[in-house]
């Protein structure tokens, strides 16, 4: 009873503190008249993986690193096939021509740079610092980038930022952003702590809970943030809040993480052969999805789900040593993939021809 407290109090607490780390971060950036746009697409993003940060920080420091691994990877998968899914079945998205040019190729490019890096067997701090530069490089670009950025796009982004008319609105703002990052760092400790034990209790791996429990929780901000998006009609923010966030797990959560980490991170070899190529593989779905009319339509999104119910009953079945795991991976590679596939394919083709 104690743990299962112990997993709902870190929860909650990770969604309040990334929701005031969210709005102290961007009206203090509107403050120093940052762009609307990095706004949305840095601050707002980073706000939500605040929480995967947090657990992946606790997590390294208490030798607990396939839970930190398990919560970048995972956390990435559930954006895009879980959340993407269900902000699509709410309402079809509309994807920007800029997401697609620039930031979903970032966003494969750094996926593939953590398989590469994980390969054999561990992401040690050099590589973290080549993941964090990288972080710091791509919002130096978007700041560049956001002065060329049109009033359509300055007013998707004004719900996240305010004009701060006073130093108590200032004072108001700094004591949400520390806050939220109180509240996230005891939230972290409680999810990890809890998640720790009901592995130990289950005899399922940390890796597991990492992919599941744990990823699915600090998930939870850009889930709010993206299906809320998708509700109001707001253009692009479900879909940049997800592309986002899954730059800044990979770059920062992960790379921060490796750096300072007291020794390397490991990887279990279930996530290099299986877990990571999904990341990877879900990263690049996401280019002929996209492309195809710079849109999110429903029967994707509703692919999207039924792809992650697939995954997370193959992840758990595989932990547990299921005799079914056999038949069903033949099902996946042999039928499911291909015939999703050729459907990508078809559609890409289709968009191509009407444009």
């Amino acid at each position: 009873m104690l743990v299962a407290l112990s997993i709902v109090a870190g929860l909650i607490l990770l969604v309040v503190g990334g929701e005031l780390l969210v709005r102290g971060a961007a009206s203090l950036a509107s403050a120093f008249k940052i762009s609307p746009l990095v706004i949305g697409l840095t601050v707002v993003a980073f706000g939500t993986s605040a929480p995967e940060l947090g657990v992946s920080l606790q997590a390294s420091f208490s030798g607990n690193g396939d839970v930190a691994v398990g919560n970048v990877v995972g956390s990435n998968i559930i954006n895009v096939l879980l959340i993407l899914g269900v902000a699509s079945l709410v309402a079809p998205l509309v994807v920007s021509s800029q997401l697609i040019r620039k930031d979903v190729p970032l966003m494969i490019a750094a996926s593939l740079a953590a398989w590469w890096m994980a390969s054999d067997g561990m992401i040690v701090r050099w590589e973290g610092g080549v993941l964090f530069l990288a972080l710091l490089a791509y919002i130096a670009f978007s700041v560049v980038a956001s002065r060329k950025e049109s009033k359509l796009v300055q007013e998707e982004y004004e719900d996240y930022t305010h004009s701060l008319t006073s130093k108590k609105d200032v004072v108001l703002q700094l004591a949400y952003l520390i806050g939220g990052l109180a509240l996230l760092g005891v939230g972290s400790n409680l999810l990890v702590n809890g998640a720790t034990k009901v592995a130990v209790a289950l005899g399922v791996s940390q890796l597991v809970i990492g992919l599941t429990v744990v990823a699915i929780g600090t998930s939870l901000p850009e889930m709010v943030t993206s299906v809320v998006a998708s509700y109001r009609g707001q253009r692009d923010i479900a879909v940049g809040n997800v592309v986002g966030s899954n730059l800044f797990n990979i770059l920062c959560v992960l790379g921060l993480t490796a750096v300072v980490s007291p020794k390397p991170i490991p990887v279990a070899p279930s996530a290099i052969d299986f877990d990571i190529p999904c990341m990877v593989a879900v990263a690049v779905i996401c280019f002929p999805v996209f492309a195809t009319g710079n849109l999110v339509r429903r029967w994707e999104g509703a692919l999207f789900v039924i792809f992650y119910i697939a995954y997370t009953v193959v992840t758990v079945l595989a932990a547990k040593g299921s005799p079914l795991i056999g038949p069903l991976g033949t099902l996946t590679t042999c039928g499911v993939l291909p015939l999703t596939l050729l459907t990508f394919a078809a559609t890409l083709l289709i968009g191509r021809k009407k444009n």
